[in-house]
């Protein structure tokens, strides 16, 4: 695998240089490579992800690859967190529920563009990290501890359902708990090699468009994977 290039950034305040990271970003790895909505690239264009990923790792933090965080996550990698934006069609007030927090970049993304946002992490370390991050960083959710491939009936029904991470299916539950017109994102499929979905839900049906073939870690859970060595069958 051919390592991420981190050219040299010009002479500038660090403010500034970040700023400049960002744009080159947007421009090299999201427009040029089909990202088109204006405000999905003004999201990612804004939001410092220098400030999701470790200390030592902040020099990566705009070359387009996935980067690792706590317990076996990543970070994914700008263009997959644009397409799937993209996708999901956000809208201000838009009710969001976000299976997965993480790092919160994901969540910062559609706090940038005006979502209601519900978010539920199972790793009680990365729930706090990433609770903490964004009420420093000013971007409102509610990000609590928990199973989310279980959803959070209590708050249903929501607009948008994001995955980011994999499912081996979109279980019943998880459909229920989304309005008439409402949109699923994320990857279903194997343990290893999944799809990136979107699925719609309306009085006609269900209709799932695959977006593109992808490799996300595991949601696990009672409505989800096992365990991330899980045998597939």
């Amino acid at each position: 695998m051919t390592a991420p290039r981190t050219d040299p950034v010009p002479c500038l305040g660090l403010r500034d240089a970040w700023a400049f990271e960002r744009a080159r970003m947007v421009e090299r790895d999201l427009r040029q490579r089909g990202i088109r909505d204006v405000r999905v690239l003004a999201a990612l264009g804004a939001v410092p992800r220098h400030r999701f990923v470790a200390p030592d790792l902040e020099r990566l933090a705009y070359a387009d690859c996935p980067l690792p965080t706590r317990d076996g996550q990543t970070v994914s990698q700008p263009y997959i967190v644009a397409r799937m934006t993209e996708a999901l069609d956000v809208r201000p007030g838009v009710r969001v529920l976000e299976l997965g927090t993480g790092s919160g970049y994901q969540t910062a993304i559609l706090a940038h563009l005006g979502a209601e946002i519900w978010s539920i992490e199972s790793s009680p370390a990365l729930w706090r990290e990433a609770r903490a991050r964004l009420c420093e960083l000013g971007y409102a959710a509610r990000v609590v501890c928990g199973d989310g491939t279980l959803g959070w009936p209590a708050a249903a029904p929501f607009d948008r359902l994001l995955a980011t991470g994999s499912l081996p299916q979109l279980a019943p539950p998880l459909l229920a708990q989304l309005r008439p017109g409402g949109l699923f994102v994320g990857p279903l499929g194997r343990l290893r090699r999944q799809r990136l979905v979107r699925v719609t839900v309306d009085p006609s049906g269900v209709r799932e468009e695959t977006l593109a073939a992808c490799a996300f870690v595991p949601l696990v859970g009672a409505g989800g994977w096992r365990s991330t060595t899980e045998q597939e069958t």
